[in-house]
């Protein structure tokens, strides 16, 4: 686990009877990639699949996963839902049914993202959200980075890249956006997404 949340105990007369300690939950935002998570048959385990493989590793245990459908992508969120109980059986997954009509459209996949976290209950003394950005559209990579940034996401950035071999689960990398050190990342993740909100916008120009 990442953090203990400290429980306090009361006796009748008010006073404190012992100092217990209760595992924060792991939470984990993400969207569903129909590209990367894709796969069917036995060979489906042999490529990287980020939206399950974050789950193949030890020194990260998720309690549950919030994750984020497209209503085309049903059919695929059903074999990942499957797939995450096999390697991780004590993760929970919640569906979440999202349809954006143009999802490299910036305004609308930052508003109807904002809407979903604004419909979303946080617990930050409780649990630990980590926000998944390695899948969806790059606008939707940024936008998840932005919200997260504006602490509309009381959590940190989950980044996660595939392995070098078959099979491999690839690499997961936590980054806090409250540290002070992360700001030649900021520096670098604005020019990225700049340099893609533009092309988008001549495409459609």
């Amino acid at each position: 686990m990442l953090g203990d949340a400290p429980v306090r105990r009361y006796d009748a007369s008010g006073y404190e009877l012992i100092l217990l300690y209760m595992a924060r939950k792991t939470v984990v935002l993400s969207m569903l990639g129909p590209t990367l998570d894709k796969g069917t048959g036995a060979r489906r385990w042999n490529r990287w699949r980020p939206t399950v493989d974050l789950h193949r590793h030890e020194d990260l245990v998720v309690d549950r996963l919030e994750l984020l459908v497209s209503p085309q992508a049903s059919a695929l969120a059903e074999v990942v839902v499957e797939d995450i109980a096999s390697v991780s059986p004590e993760t929970t997954v919640h569906l979440h049914t999202v349809d954006f009509s143009d999802p490299w459209d910036f305004e609308e996949v930052y508003t109807r993202l904002l809407d979903f976290v604004r419909g979303q209950s946080f617990s930050p003394s409780q649990e630990d959200y980590l926000v998944h950005i390695s899948t969806g559209t790059h606008v939707m990579q940024i936008c998840w980075f932005l919200l997260t940034e504006a602490r509309f996401l009381p959590g940190r950035i989950l980044q996660t890249s595939p392995g070098s071999g078959t099979g491999d689960p690839g690499h997961v990398r936590v980054i806090d956006l409250d540290l002070s050190s992360y700001g030649a990342i900021r520096s670098r993740f604005e020019a990225v997404s700049y340099t893609h909100l533009r092309a988008h916008e001549t495409g459609r120009n």
